[in-house]
Parts: C-alpha cells; sequence; structure tokens
C-alpha cells in the first residue's frame, strides 16, 4: 500500500473541503498506527473510490459513551461508527477497568483463591447483534472472565436480571434500543444490574480510550473450554418468576393485542402475561418475526412513543374487539400501550404518551399497595426532571415520597433504589415508556409494564369504565397537567457546534418569554444539583416550564414543554385541554425559531 500517495489525498480533500480537519486526524492513525492495520485496507479503498461523505461521517469523532453506552450507525471501519474496533475497544476496556478495579479491593479472605471475574451478555434481534454479542463474550473472556451468554433473542431487562442472579461484576447488552436499523449499540452494566454511572463510567471510557490492542478468543473455542456459559430456559424461568412476582391481585378478564415490534418481546412480556394469569392474548402478526429491517412500522422505526406505530395495531384491535393494544420496543424495556376511548371496543381509540402512563402505574400501584396494608410513608416512587408532575402530586396524594430530582437516563432512577433503600421502593418511571418495579432488576422492564397495564385494564373493566376515565379522574383530582417533547435534529460535527451554541445561548441570555409568558427563571444544572448538561426555564404560569437537554444517544436537541391547570381552576375538562394545547402550539413556535437562530 503506498501510503505517502494515500495521506496526500487526505490533505488534499481537506483542502478541497471534501474532509474535516478531525476525519483526516482519524483517518490518518487508521492509516498509519499498528492497532488499526487490520482496517487500513478498507480505509484505503475508501480513499480511492473518492467515498470522501462517508469517510467524514464515519471519522469526523470518537463515538462517545452516551446516556447508556456507545450507539451509532454501524460501518465497518470509522472511529464514529459502531464496528468490529468500536465495539472490541469498549469490550477491552471494560474488562482493563473491571481488572484493575478488582485488583484494588483487597479480598475478604485473602487466603481463599480469587474467583474469575465474570461478566453477562444478551443481544437483540437487530442486525449483527449476534455478532458483536460474541465478539464480545470472546474478548472478556480473553481477559480472564466467565461470561454467562443469554444464547438467543433476549430483553435488555433480563440482562440485567442475569447480571445480579449470578452475582455478574458487569453486564453487556448489543441493542440500539429503538434507534432506525441502521444502528447498533452496546449498553455496559455494572454489578448492580444498572448500567454504569459515576465514578464508573468515567473510568471506564478513560481505559476504552486508552484501548492499543484488543485480546480476543474465538467464540466456540470460548464455549467448548468453558470459558463462556451459555444461559437459556433456567434463566428465562426465573426472570419470569421474579416479573410475575410483582403482580398485583385482581380481574383477569381481558382481550389483549400485543406487538412485540419485530424486536424481543413475544420472549418476555408475553411470558410475564400468561404467568400472570392472562389467557386471552392474540400477537399482532404484522410485527412478530424478529427483524432487524424492522420492516412493517412506520419510517422502520420501532419507538412505541411514535403514536404512528399504534395506528395498524387500533385497527386490528377493533377487528377483534380487544380491550388493550400493548407494544414494546425492539429489546423490550419500554411499553408503550392504546385502548378504547368508550366501551365501544370497535370505535374510536386513544394512544398513551410515556407521561400519561407512568402516572397512571404510579396511581395504580400506589392503590393496590395500600389496599393491601403494604404503604407506609417510607416508601418512595422516583421519576426524572423531564417526567410530569402529576407524579409527585399523586404520590403526595398517597402519603409516600417522590424523587424527582433526578436527570435523564434510567440509570439515575436506578440509582436511587440503593441509595433511598431497595425494601421502601414502589416503582420507578420516566416520560419516555420506561417503568422500574421491584428489586429483581436495575433497569427500565417493558415486561412488567405490559402486565401492569393489562392488570390495571382488566381493573377498570371490572368497573365498567375505561383506562380514557380512570386518567381524566388522575386530572380531576390533580389538575390537569401537558406535556410534549419537541426534538430537532442536529447532526455532524457542524450539529454538535450548534448543540453547544444553543446550549450557552439559553445560559448566557435566555429569551425573555416563550409562548407569551413571561420566563421568570433559568435553572441551569451546570451550576446545580444534580450536575448535567440540561437548563430547565420556568414561565411565569403556575406549572409551566420548559426543559432543554442534549440528547445522550442521538444527535439531537430535546425540548420539554409543560403545561398545567390547577384541579380548582378546572370546570370543563376539554376546554382545559384545548387552551393549555393551544399555550403549548406557541411555546413550540418560540422554542424552533430559537433553536433555527445558532
Amino acid at each position: 500500500m503506498n501510503l505517502d500517495r494515500f495521506l496526500g489525498q487526505v490533505d488534499s480533500a481537506v483542502s478541497a473541503r471534501q474532509l474535516t480537519d478531525s476525519a483526516a486526524a482519524n483517518i490518518r492513525r487508521w492509516l498509519t498506527e499498528p492497532k488499526y492495520a487490520a482496517y487500513a485496507a478498507q480505509v484505503a479503498a475508501h480513499i480511492t473510490a473518492g467515498k470522501w461523505q462517508a469517510l467524514d461521517d464515519a471519522f469526523w469523532t470518537v463515538i462517545p459513551f452516551g446516556t447508556g453506552g456507545r450507539r451509532g450507525p454501524m460501518y465497518p471501519i470509522g472511529s464514529n461508527a459502531i464496528n468490529d474496533r468500536t465495539i472490541g475497544e469498549s469490550a477491552q476496556g471494560l474488562a482493563d477497568y473491571v481488572r484493575a478495579i478488582r485488583g484494588a479491593t483487597p479480598s475478604p479472605q485473602p487466603s481463599a483463591p480469587s474467583r474469575r471475574p465474570s461478566c453477562a451478555i444478551a443481544y437483540d434481534t437487530r442486525h449483527n447483534s449476534r455478532h458483536f454479542a460474541e465478539l464480545c463474550a470472546g474478548i472478556l473472556a480473553a481477559n480472564g472472565f466467565t461470561v454467562y451468554f443469554l444464547d438467543g433473542f433476549r430483553s435488555t431487562p433480563e440482562l440485567s436480571f442475569l447480571v445480579r442472579h449470578q452475582a455478574c461484576d458487569c453486564g453487556i447488552m448489543v441493542t440500539a434500543s429503538h434507534n432506525p436499523p441502521s444502528d447498533n449499540a452496546v449498553k455496559v452494566y455494572w454489578s448492580t444490574g444498572g448500567q454504569i454511572i459515576p465514578p464508573h463510567d468515567r473510568g471506564i471510557i478513560e481505559r476504552v480510550m486508552a484501548v492499543d490492542q484488543v485480546q480476543q478468543l474465538d467464540f466456540q473455542v470460548a464455549v467448548a473450554t468453558g470459558k463462556v456459559i451459555l444461559c437459556g430456559d433456567e434463566i428465562d424461568r426465573a426472570f419470569i418468576a421474579e416479573v410475575a412476582g410483582q403482580a398485583c391481585p385482581g380481574p383477569r378478564e381481558l382481550k389483549i393485542l400485543y406487538s412485540p415490534l419485530h424486536g424481543v418481546g413475544e420472549f418476555a412480556a408475553v411470558p410475564a402475561l400468561v404467568a400472570d394469569g392472562f389467557t386471552d392474548i392474540e400477537i399482532f402478526d404484522l410485527h412478530r418475526e424478529p427483524s432487524g429491517d424492522f420492516p412493517n412500522v412506520p419510517g422502520n422505526v420501532s419507538n412505541p412513543e411514535n403514536t404512528a406505530v399504534f395506528d395498524a395495531i387500533i385497527a386490528r384491535g377493533q377487528e377483534i374487539g380487544a380491550d388493550l393494544a400493548l407494544a414494546t420496543d425492539p429489546d423490550c424495556d419500554r411499553m408503550g400501550a392504546a385502548a378504547p376511548r368508550t366501551k365501544d371496543r370497535a370505535g374510536p381509540w386513544t394512544t398513551f404518551n410515556g407521561n400519561q402512563l407512568a402516572a397512571l402505574l404510579t396511581d395504580f400501584v400506589c392503590e393496590q399497595r395500600k389496599k393491601a396494608g403494604r404503604l407506609t410513608n417510607e416508601h418512595f416512587l422516583v421519576s426524572t426532571f423531564v417526567t410530569t408532575p402529576l407524579i409527585r402530586r399523586i404520590g403526595d396524594s398517597f402519603g409516600v415520597r417522590t424523587m424527582d430530582r433526578v436527570h435523564v437516563g434510567f440509570k439515575w432512577i436506578a440509582e436511587q433504589i440503593d441509595r433511598q433503600g431497595a425494601d421502601k421502593f414502589l416503582l420507578g418511571v420516566e416520560e419516555s415508556h420506561g417503568l422500574l418495579i421491584g428489586q429483581y432488576v436495575r433497569d427500565k422492564d417493558g415486561a412488567a409494564a405490559c402486565m401492569l397495564m393489562a392488570e390495571l385494564a382488566a381493573a377498570v373493566k371490572a368497573r365498567k369504565q375505561t383506562l380514557v376515565d380512570r386518567l381524566e379522574s388522575l386530572y380531576w383530582q390533580h389538575g390537569y397537567h401537558a406535556e410534549r417533547q419537541v426534538s430537532i435534529f442536529m447532526t455532524g460535527m457542524a450539529g454538535m457546534q450548534r448543540m453547544q451554541s444553543l446550549m450557552q445561548l439559553l445560559r448566557s441570555s435566555p429569551p425573555a418569554s416563550l409562548g407569551g409568558l413571561a420566563v421568570s427563571g433559568v435553572r441551569d444544572y451546570q451550576e446545580l444539583e444534580p450536575r448535567g448538561d440540561m437548563v430547565i426555564l420556568d414561565l411565569a404560569a403556575e406549572g409551566h416550564f420548559v426543559a432543554v437537554r442534549p440528547s445522550g444517544t442521538e444527535p439531537k436537541v430535546k425540548f420539554y414543554l409543560f403545561g398545567f391547570v390547577p384541579a380548582e381552576q378546572l370546570h370543563l375538562l376539554d376546554i382545559a385541554q384545548q387552551e393549555t394545547a393551544e399555550r403549548l402550539d406557541l411555546i413550540e413556535a418560540d422554542v424552533r425559531s430559537l433553536a433555527d437562530s445558532v
């Protein structure tokens, strides 16, 4: 390979503005450094073919650890892509960090032989998920780990369960959750079963960035020599038993339509529903095939937050007279739901957003615990800064504590369980359709969420009510709450710079008003506790505010808009809904203009 010629072409591409300086620097490293030797020929082939845009996209930065790990588009080469090298660095860095931590921690029994470090690994239905899972397993095994490998498609919460069940030092889940089919990722878990948090996140990132050579053992050899232990039915049974252990008593007469959205949910949510006594379950055939292409969902994005995902499901629900439609994302850690608006199951339906689901299930779990005589003022709920304040109002009405000064990312909710005391933990919820209950996992669980939602739907059906009736009763009791999320994509290096400029603008020169309401205060969580890259703009009307944060998993900025009408000011719910929606429309227009200005 004529290295000088390729390096010269890279320099020329920079001069012609076909490549950014940062991309060129990373390309030079992949061409010249021995640790990237296996990929140099592919990089050179791209240069020869003049694939400058593909090279710039793949190399303009080093793919970071975000909210849950490393996530992004798959591409065979590149520091800013998911490929064998970036996944391999992640696994090797994790192994290096765990071994360093174990070596720095004295054994309680110095004379006893030390146990090998261990790691749990699972994967979902995405393209290359099995390949990346085997790659990680071979790397951990080569580094002296015992690997517990879930052999077949499994949910993210089952991975969290396996970490705890086998007392592993860490865990890896290969999934990109609800991202497009082009993407994949590794989510990294600590011994708690929760995703990594400080100080371990920083320690692992430092080790990942310092990786030179990746140690690797062939997966089949690792299995044959007992370094990788294949796990299956026995873990599934134990996991489902724990999910079913969170069940609430009550009626089970309910016709359920369930969609796995081409993911793993049929192997987690459906067994949980059956274990809880639900028998009338139809799996939506169009979404049943496990497929990384997600072929039969709008835009090929299996995200239960997107109401369009439910259009075809609702049509089938109306046809068969279903009482409830449920869907989980590809790795089955988040749940979406829709139900008839009235008792006419062939009539119009409603798709619930994440805040509405959180409120309904928080009220349901608190009510059931109170009925059972198992609710005290020491029990606590956990939600995030950007989840509906209705959660706190419900918690207050039941006399329980609510921890809602928590940043986005379920790892922070999971952290609160151990910080506040797991025995008094009731429920953790977030606006993006996540729910956590019990002590068997430390991450959100779509199977448990489906089970609880079915129990609630069966309970209101037995009372001859609807889920819409139940939600409206919460509004009448606690005030009308409306929330809206606005996501603005800012891709590439230019997008990253725009995001930084926007956040700086909000901190230094916030707008005087939004939607006709004066901005009465600015909460900058780079300066406040708990620290994070988020700004909250409080508006001059009770319960109205806007939270702004860059996404930890996608190249976008998220605006969370909140509106509120106190219960004592409610006269007609329809009017309150309309007026609040109009106000949020004005606020949305202003935040979009603000984002366009940078």
